[in-house]
């Protein structure tokens, strides 16, 4: 249990550190292409294992990790679209409520069990991630870009899954942290080609506090992630009762900490929302 409440912890320190980019005037892009240099660096620097660039290449979960980098990046951009054109909350609900692939494939891949009693945990925990993440925006929502809502939702289900299913059958528990450093690594090194790409049209400064945020960005990012992969190989802890728990336990602190240092105001949805989750986890804990 330690390891997904860390893995929520750091997840939820991204929340905050996003946030701050806008106080800051943080270019987004180039400080999380920063932020997945740090967490490759970080993936190979505490490896318990030591392999060579050829060696990483010749392991059976290489092509997982291509796959999981390449889907990183991809589902940051779609994030950040679904953002632009639907607002933050569609983005929000959207990313959390993917829970429900993974939970799916937990299920019929691994025949995990699916009680009536965890069932109604999990319905009420994806009640409650609609209700605490959806905010009043005073915008006018273009119905017409549900596409990246959609995008966002398969993509952000499919990271989970991928990793769970390569995690259970080539990654070794030695190789856990270079596993996601490689992952990091493909991110970064498509986000500078983006980078690269973006600075030919629109030209602009590559600023030190860019790189100071993304370096603040890459270690919760990687513990994150390392954290949650390490709850994936605890025996006897079923990955639809994970991904439901880490998901709605990220939504709560999210919301709290919105309320605690950034003076957001929580509408009685929200309110609601925040006490069903609780509610939601401890009924799929219990099941």
């Amino acid at each position: 249990m330690i390891y997904i409440l860390l893995s929520i912890l750091f997840s939820s320190g991204l929340f905050v550190i996003f946030k701050l980019f806008n106080a800051y005037k943080i270019d987004t892009l180039k400080a999380i292409v920063v932020n997945y240099i740090v967490a490759f660096i970080l993936g190979f620097a505490n490896s318990e294992r030591k392999l060579s660039i050829i060696e990483v290449t010749q392991q059976k979960w290489i092509y997982g990790a291509l796959l999981l980098g390449v889907l990183f990046i991809s589902v940051f951009f779609v994030m950040a679209k679904t953002a632009q054109n639907n607002g933050v909350s569609v983005a929000s609900v959207a990313g959390k409520m993917s829970v429900v692939i993974p939970v799916f494939f937990g299920v019929f891949l691994y025949s995990e069990k699916m009680t009536a009693l965890k069932l109604a945990g999990i319905v009420i925990a994806l009640i409650a991630v609609y209700l605490a993440s959806v905010k009043k925006e005073k915008r006018v929502v273009n119905h017409t870009n549900f596409i990246f809502p959609i995008l966002l939702f398969i993509g952000s289900g499919a990271i989970d899954t991928i990793i769970k299913y390569v995690e259970i059958n080539y990654v070794p528990n030695e190789e856990v942290s270079i596993f996601s450093g490689t992952i990091f690594c493909i991110a970064a090194f498509l986000g500078i080609l983006i980078s690269l790409y973006k600075n030919t049209k629109e030209k602009s400064k590559f600023e030190i506090k860019n790189i100071l945020a993304g370096v603040v960005l890459g270690v919760p990012n990687y513990f994150s992630i390392i954290f949650l992969i390490k709850a994936l190989q605890v025996e006897g802890f079923e990955s639809s009762t994970l991904f439901t728990i880490n998901n709605v336990g990220i939504v709560i602190s999210s919301t709290l900490i919105g309320l605690i240092f950034f003076n957001e105001n929580l509408s009685v949805k929200n309110i609601v929302g925040v006490f069903l989750a609780i509610f939601g986890i401890l009924i799929v804990s219990i099941a």
